[in-house]
């Protein structure tokens, strides 16, 4: 039954980001959480059909709801009214090896694990980057923050506080070092 779904989400969304996996494992994990955190609205910690279709329409991806409720129903629990964290992580694994193929040993120790993550933290930034000059504005923050419903892009105060926070040698935006000193500094847990 999962087989069946995967081309369904194939066609449903016509191009996945080059980011969409990322080879350095924490990052990902954390990626992957505030995915899950963000499309799961009310906090219950289940993201229903509902949710999904809502995040997606909100990001600009349109899916049929019969088809992606078909493609959803493949990674639930019997009995579960949406998905829990765990089933999450199986459609994303398997939307992953669609795109890209399984992941392969050997792919992944062919470039050293700093390049790997230097690449992921490019490709990160290159997504709150909407004009691509090498800086992250406020106002790109808040685009991005506006695209994935969170409440902190309603209010400009907030983003500025976030720029503020990161840029380390005040001139009002976040560059690629500061980015990626503020993204080394996450800590994972479990990683």
């Amino acid at each position: 039954m999962g087989e069946e779904a995967k081309p369904i989400l194939t066609r449903s969304l016509s191009r996945a980001a080059p980011s969409f996996r990322l080879r350095s494992s924490s990052l990902n994990a954390l990626r992957l959480r505030r995915i899950f955190d963000v499309f799961d609205s009310n906090g219950d910690g289940t993201i229903t059909i509902a949710e999904l279709s809502r995040a997606l329409e909100r990001l600009g991806l349109q899916a049929d709801p019969a088809e992606l409720e078909a493609t959803v129903q493949c990674y639930m629990k019997p009995g579960h009214t949406g998905l829990e964290y765990d089933d999450f992580e199986k459609l994303h694994q398997s939307l992953g090896d669609s795109f890209f193929g399984a992941a392969d040993e050997e792919d992944s120790t062919s470039i050293s694990s700093c390049d790997q993550e230097e690449m992921d933290l490019t490709e990160a930034f290159k997504v709150f980057d909407e004009d691509g000059d090498g800086f992250i504005s406020a106002n790109e923050l808040q685009t991005v923050l506006g695209k994935l419903g969170l409440p902190e892009a309603e209010e400009m105060d907030r983003v500025q506080q976030m720029i503020f926070s990161v840029d380390r040698n005040h001139d009002g935006q976040v560059d690629f070092h500061e980015f990626k000193y503020m993204m080394r500094s996450i800590s994972v847990p479990g990683s």
